[in-house]
C-alpha cells in the first residue's frame, strides 16, 4: 500500500484518510462562510417582532387632579311657608310639584275660633266707644258748670281724665279688633311669589302652630346644586374656578358651574361645609331634586397627569417608556401628588410626547413596538 508522509511530522497517513480530512475541512469553511454572509446581509433588527403596546399622547391642562361630590339640584330662592296663626288645616289647594302664581291660595285653617276672636274684639270696641261717648258728655257738662263757678277745678279735672281714659280704651279695643281681623286673614296661606311647590310638610286635618313650616316654595329662576364638602377639601372651592356638573339622569350632559355660596361654619353633626354651586346655562331637562355630581379641578404646579399604570419603578426612581420612531426609551421622571388612578408629573415629560400606559413591566428599553392609543 502506497503511503504519504507529511514533511512536518513523522506520521504516516493513508491516502483515504487524507481525502476524508480534506472534505471535512472544506465543509467547515463553507458553514462558517455562510454564517458570516448571513450576519452581514440581514439587518440587525430585521428579525425583531414588533410588540403591540397601548400608548397615549400627553396633553396639557386636560387632566387635572379632581374630586367628585354628590349633590342635589335646588332652587336658588327657596321659601319655607308657614301660617301666622295656629289652627287645624281644613283645605289644601296644591300638590307636590304644582306651579303657583303670586297671591294664589295654598292652604286654609279652620276659621271658626279666629272668627270668634274677631267678634269678641269687635264687641270690646263698641263698648269702649260707648264709654267714650259718655265720658265726652260728662266732660262737656262739667266744663259748663265750671264756667259758672258751680264746681271746683279738681272736679273738672277728674271728668276730663275719665274722657282721656275712654279715648285710650277705644284705641286699644280698635287695635285688638284689627289684630283679630288679621289673624282671620292669616287662616288662608297664599303664595308671595310665583314658583313650584317642592315639599309638603303638613296635611289636611293636622293641627299646626304659628310659624310651623307646612310648604316649601321654590321660586322660578336660577338652579343650583347643593353639596356637602369635608373640612380638608374646603380650600379647593375657595381657589378653584372650574366646576363640572353632571347628572345621573342625563348621561352625557355636563354643565359648567361656579361657587355662589360657601358656608362659613361646618355643620355641628356632619362636620361638613354646605356649598351652593350655581349652574351656568343648564338645559331645560334639569329638574329640581335631580342627583348631580360636582367635579373640581384643583390647580397644581404642573398640569400633566399620567395613569399610574404607566409608571415603571426602578428602585426609588420612577420612569416611563417614551415611544419615539417605533422604539421604546426608558426615561426617568419626577412625580408629584397622586390622584384617583393618576399621578402628577413635575418634570421629565412634555406635552405632545407619546408614552406607554399599560404593561410597562413586560417591556425593555430599545424594544421595537407598534402603537395603539389616543390622547390623555
Amino acid at each position: 500500500m502506497k503511503t504519504v508522509k507529511w514533511p512536518w511530522e513523522n506520521r504516516v497517513i493513508t491516502k483515504k484518510t487524507y481525502y476524508v480530512l480534506a472534505a471535512m475541512s472544506a465543509l467547515v469553511f463553507m458553514v462558517a462562510g455562510a454564517w458570516i454572509w448571513k450576519g452581514q446581509a440581514v439587518p440587525k433588527h430585521a428579525a425583531e417582532e414588533a410588540m403591540l403596546v397601548r400608548t397615549a399622547v400627553l396633553g396639557e391642562g386636560e387632566m387635572l387632579e379632581s374630586n367628585v361630590y354628590a349633590g342635589e339640584v335646588r332652587g336658588r330662592y327657596e321659601s319655607q311657608l308657614a301660617f301666622q296663626a295656629s289652627g287645624k288645616i281644613t283645605k289644601r289647594f296644591v300638590q307636590l310639584g304644582s306651579r303657583v302664581q303670586a297671591g294664589e291660595a295654598l292652604m286654609q285653617l279652620d276659621p271658626k275660633d279666629l272668627q270668634q276672636s274677631v267678634n269678641s274684639a269687635t264687641a270690646q270696641t263698641e263698648a269702649a266707644q260707648a264709654q267714650l261717648r259718655l265720658a265726652e258728655s260728662n266732660v262737656q257738662r262739667y266744663r259748663q258748670l265750671f264756667a259758672g263757678n258751680a264746681i271746683s277745678r279738681a272736679q273738672l279735672d277728674q271728668y276730663e281724665n275719665a274722657y282721656a281714659v275712654a279715648q285710650a280704651a277705644v284705641r286699644q279695643a280698635s287695635a285688638q279688633q284689627a289684630q283679630g281681623t288679621n289673624q282671620l286673614e292669616y287662616s288662608l296661606l297664599v303664595a308671595d311669589q310665583a314658583g313650584i311647590i317642592s315639599a309638603i310638610n303638613a296635611e289636611q286635618g293636622q293641627v299646626v302652630s304659628a310659624g310651623q313650616v307646612v310648604l316649601t316654595l321654590v321660586q322660578e329662576g336660577e338652579r343650583e346644586v347643593e353639596i356637602n364638602v369635608p373640612e380638608n377639601r374646603i380650600e379647593e372651592f375657595r381657589k378653584t374656578s372650574r366646576l363640572q356638573v353632571s347628572f345621573w339622569a342625563l348621561p352625557g350632559s355636563t354643565v359648567e358651574g361656579e361657587v355662589r355660596e360657601l358656608a362659613p361654619m361646618a355643620d355641628a353633626i356632619t362636620r361638613t361645609f354646605k356649598v351652593r354651586v350655581r349652574l351656568l346655562n343648564p338645559p331645560e331637562a334639569v329638574k329640581l331634586g335631580m342627583t348631580a355630581s360636582v367635579a373640581t379641578a384643583a390647580p397644581t404646579a404642573s398640569n400633566l397627569q399620567i395613569p399610574l399604570a404607566a409608571i415603571y419603578q426602578t428602585g426609588k426612581q420612577a420612569a416611563v417608556f417614551v415611544v419615539a420612531q417605533d422604539r421604546l426609551h426608558l426615561r426617568q421622571i419626577e412625580v408629584g401628588s397622586f390622584g384617583t388612578g393618576s399621578v402628577q408629573v413635575l418634570s421629565g415629560l412634555h406635552a405632545g410626547e407619546r408614552i406607554v400606559v399599560a404593561g410597562v413591566h413586560q417591556l425593555q428599553d430599545g424594544q421595537l413596538v407598534r402603537i395603539q392609543g389616543g390622547a390623555l
